[in-house]
Parts: structure tokens; C-alpha cells; sequence
């Protein structure tokens, strides 16, 4: 997709799935509100949606779905087409929050972010294992994990990371999304579809 095809540069947000499934009902909820909104799976990304039911063939109505099919991460070069003016990764598995806060990029959106952080983009990270105890919903009910010290290293390295912001709850995401909206004179959709 080239520039000439949006009315200006870098207007529209890359919302990119990993394989957690830790509050992916109320993250795809909130995409769903934004405007212009692109997502980019991972191959796990794409599994996870599946599992917790929601079918990449029904997401594509609301948003463009960029899957990871490409040994190059091809979709990364949106950002280089000043397509994109936030990237935001969530849910990120604790996988992705390593490979982001130590420059890997072997990922469809472990390479967004990377990416994005050279250009510059302001990116947002809803991080899974934040604190010693977190109740999560898995496909079938609740379970609690324990994250370890290493995943919770991790999430303190990524907030070091320059362009940065790491969430830690679906209220710190839209807290964090809805500064964003304010900081490019946008504003949340309203309307259903």
C-alpha cells in the first residue's frame, strides 16, 4: 500500500496480536473503537484468535488484517510509507515482551515495534505478566500465574525502551490510547460498526 492511497501521512494506528489470549476480548474491544485501525498478527497471533473465537474472517469487516506470511516481515514497510502513527502490541506474551525489550524482531509484530522505535513511532505495549500474581481467562476458565522474576525483568527492560509506554491493564490501555487520540487531535468511534 503506497501514501497516495490515505489522505495523509501517517494516519491510521497498527494494532498488533500476539499469542496471549490475557485480556484479548476487552483489547480487540478497544481497537475496535479506535479509528483507522490495521491489525498485524503473528502466527501465534492469529492462533490464539481462533481459540478464543474471534475469527480472523470476522475481524476483516472493522479492520485490514495483516497476517505474518513473510520471511521478511514485508507489512513493516507501511511504516516506512509514513502509514502508521502508533504501533500498539496487545495483548504482548511475555515472549514478545523479551524479544521487544532485548531487539529482537523475528515477528510480524515484534518488527513492527522495532521498527517503529527507529522511525521514531510512538508505540504501546498492554504487557502480560506485570505482577507476582495475575488471574487470567484461558479458553476454558480462570487460571493463575505466577510470572517469574526473569518476565518481570523483562517488562521493566521494555519501559526503557525509547518510544516506549508500557500498560498493564485494559484501564491503562485505553488510558494510554485515549492520550494518544488527544495527542493527534482524534477522537474514539462512537458508532458500532
Amino acid at each position: 500500500m503506497s501514501l497516495s492511497e490515505h489522505s495523509k501521512p501517517r494516519s491510521r494506528f497498527a494494532w498488533c496480536i500476539t499469542g496471549s489470549g490475557h485480556f484479548l476480548d476487552e483489547s480487540m474491544a478497544l481497537a475496535a473503537r479506535l479509528p483507522n485501525v490495521d491489525l498485524f498478527l503473528s502466527a501465534a497471533g492469529e492462533e490464539v484468535l481462533e481459540i478464543y473465537k474471534l475469527h480472523v474472517d470476522d475481524l476483516k469487516p472493522r479492520f485490514r488484517v495483516f497476517r505474518d506470511k513473510t520471511a521478511s516481515g514485508v507489512p513493516v514497510g507501511m511504516l516506512y510509507d509514513d502509514v502508521y502513527h502508533t504501533v500498539v502490541v496487545a495483548p504482548a506474551t511475555s515472549n514478545t515482551v523479551a524479544k521487544c525489550a532485548f531487539g529482537i524482531s523475528d515477528t510480524l509484530p515484534s518488527n513492527m515495534f522495532a521498527q517503529a522505535g527507529k522511525l521514531g513511532i510512538p508505540g504501546i505495549v498492554f504487557a502480560c505478566d506485570t505482577e507476582p500474581v495475575v488471574v487470567t481467562k484461558s479458553p476454558h476458565k480462570w487460571v493463575t500465574l505466577r510470572p517469574r522474576r526473569i518476565e518481570l525483568d523483562n517488562v521493566e527492560r521494555l519501559r526503557q525502551i525509547d518510544f516506549c509506554q508500557v500498560v498493564a491493564s485494559p484501564a491503562e490501555l485505553e488510558a494510554a490510547l485515549d492520550a494518544r487520540l488527544n495527542e493527534l487531535a482524534l477522537a474514539w468511534n462512537t458508532s458500532s460498526s
